[in-house]
């Protein structure tokens, strides 16, 4: 393939390919001439990982670059090429260290691991980006006098496990880590305002069923 093809089959525009392949985020083509060169399937599915990484993942450069690293590292198993990516992704803020809420809040965040058995998660611990943000979103829950005990939580974390398990089925249909990797990206990302739309939704037939009174 010339470079106007794998632009065209990716929808990613020529002079953004090229700015990848000077960046070192994707194999040179085979050189045909000092000014043409020639790209395979496998540059396809490269491109389609870097887009998914910048593009639908927002992970700057120097992210997705140590990310593709961890993807060819043949070294690691699929748990944790697929966990640097997802840990590479943008995160929401994570715990006030100086505030009074914040250490209360990691014990019960720890504490709602233990009750799930989620032993892996506080293996990863203070690091884990989204280990600060659940600390910081029970301490918020606290600071603002809303239901936040480990009873009240494991309702949603038993939800999302087993989103977990369905997740990761969709990701295994896929056959290289490449590709799965991509498909890891893209669902966490582009499902998660789904999620929320139909959480929204869900509210909003539940409060009709409830109190709507007409």
């Amino acid at each position: 393939m010339r470079l106007a093809e794998p632009s065209e089959r990716s929808g990613v525009s020529t002079a953004t390919i090229k700015y990848y392949l000077r960046e070192g985020l994707l194999p040179p083509g085979e050189r045909l001439t000092a000014t043409k060169a020639e790209y395979g399937e496998e540059h396809l599915r490269r491109l389609r990982l870097v887009r998914a990484l910048i593009q639908v993942g927002r992970m700057p450069v120097a992210t997705a670059r140590e990310v593709l690293k961890s993807a060819e590292d043949e070294s690691l198993s699929p748990h944790l090429r697929l966990g640097a990516a997802v840990w590479a992704l943008p995160h929401g803020p994570g715990p006030d260290e100086g505030a009074p809420e914040t250490a209360r809040a990691r014990e019960q965040a720890d504490a709602l691991l233990e009750r799930l058995d989620w032993t892996h998660n506080q293996g990863a611990g203070d690091p884990s980006p989204a280990y600060r943000m659940l600390v910081e979103a029970i301490a918020s829950l606290a600071r603002l006098g809303y239901p936040h005990d480990t009873d009240h939580l494991l309702p949603y974390a038993r939800l999302v496990s087993q989103l977990a398990v369905h997740e990761l089925d969709v990701v295994e249909t896929y056959d290289t880590p490449t590709e799965q990797i991509e498909a890891s990206v893209a669902l966490t990302v582009l499902y998660e305002p789904v999620l929320l739309s139909l959480r929204r939704l869900a509210q909003t037939g539940e409060s009709s069923r409830r109190f709507d009174q007409a």
